[in-house]
């Protein structure tokens, strides 16, 4: 999957008043409920609808590896929609979001000058106004780069310009060599 969307995702997921279900019955039902049938649910994570009504029945119980792992994904996408809403809406309106980001940062400056790309450890707290456009990038279907450029001009703008307070020709922030990733509203 790619490492910004689901940083995005884990960091909702904290927002969470109960936990997911976490073994193959209690998921299914959950699946089952929602979907609002086991033939849409049989669909969804490529198996059969008898196998599913054997997980709802409890005559099933140990999924395969890939099977739990599907399984998981498609609740926690599911689970407490309203809270997650409500989570990102808080972040996108006056929260904003913090960035913990391990990653080799390279700036675009005017000629004559240079800054090679390094690691750099940062942990940024990020106005709302890019919350916000990271979470609509993210509905929106973007991928891993869009949301990395998203992030680096937020950084560009909040770390190393400070607002507009210094390196006032820098251009552009490059993040490449992403190690560590963590959002947290």
């Amino acid at each position: 999957m790619s490492m910004f969307g689901d940083g995005l995702d884990a960091a909702v997921q904290k927002a969470f008043t109960r936990p997911a279900p976490k073994t193959a019955g209690p998921q299914m039902r959950y699946l089952v409920k929602q979907l609002k049938g086991t033939k849409a649910v049989a669909g969804l994570p490529g198996i059969s609808r008898r196998q599913v009504e054997r997980y709802v029945a409890g005559k099933a119980k140990k999924p395969r590896p890939e099977l739990a792992a599907r399984l998981e994904r498609e609740v926690k996408a599911r689970w407490q929609p309203q809270i997650r809403a409500k989570a990102r809406e808080k972040a996108a309106s006056t929260g904003g979001i913090v960035i913990d980001a391990r990653a080799r940062m390279g700036c675009t400056v005017p000629i004559g000058s240079t800054d090679q790309g390094r690691i750099r450890h940062l942990t940024v707290a990020l106005p709302p106004v890019y919350a916000a456009r990271l979470f609509d990038a993210q509905e929106q279907g973007a991928g891993d780069d869009r949301l990395r450029e998203i992030a680096a001009e937020a950084l560009k703008e909040v770390y190393f310009q400070d607002n507009g307070r210094h390196a006032g020709s820098l251009e552009e922030v490059r993040m490449l060599d992403v190690e560590h990733l963590e959002f947290e509203l």
